[in-house]
């Protein structure tokens, strides 16, 4: 029995990879998610070209014309008694506001021109307005 208990012995036995755990799927998860961020090529440090704008739109040439035209006397100093659109920076900071009154229906009560004391703004004139904005309204 003693030459059986050696044979035994010499036996080559299966073993378990890294113990008895099974590491090969969380290995192989980690070096797929960490394989996800490589990258075979040089990063790109160039800047996109700035879109140049076909029509543009300023404060001063288009959108003020308008906001004299249209909006005084409330809106602008002497007989205004609204708030006051006679600034850049108070027609920029209440352009959403602007274009909202002035394309409601007319017969709406916060409408703008209030009660036809001007002309509406025309459709192109509306559209100057959408343009500044879409164009970060510059002076």
């Amino acid at each position: 029995m003693d030459v059986q208990n050696t044979l035994r012995d010499r036996e080559p036995q299966a073993r378990k990879p890294f113990g008895s755990r099974n590491v090969h799927i969380p290995l192989l998860l980690l070096l797929s998610v960490s394989m996800q961020y490589c990258s075979t090529s040089k990063p790109t440090t160039s800047v996109e070209p700035v879109k140049t704008v076909e029509n543009p739109v300023s404060y001063a040439a288009q959108i003020r014309p308008i906001m004299v035209q249209k909006c005084t006397p409330c809106h602008f100093p002497e007989k205004g008694r609204k708030k006051m659109l006679d600034t850049y920076e108070a027609t920029q900071k209440n352009i959403d506001d602007i274009l909202y009154r002035v394309q409601l229906p007319a017969d709406h009560g916060k409408y703008m021109p209030y009660e036809g004391k001007k002309e509406a703004l025309t459709a192109e004139e509306i559209k100057l307005l959408k343009d500044w904005l879409a164009q970060r309204m510059p002076q």
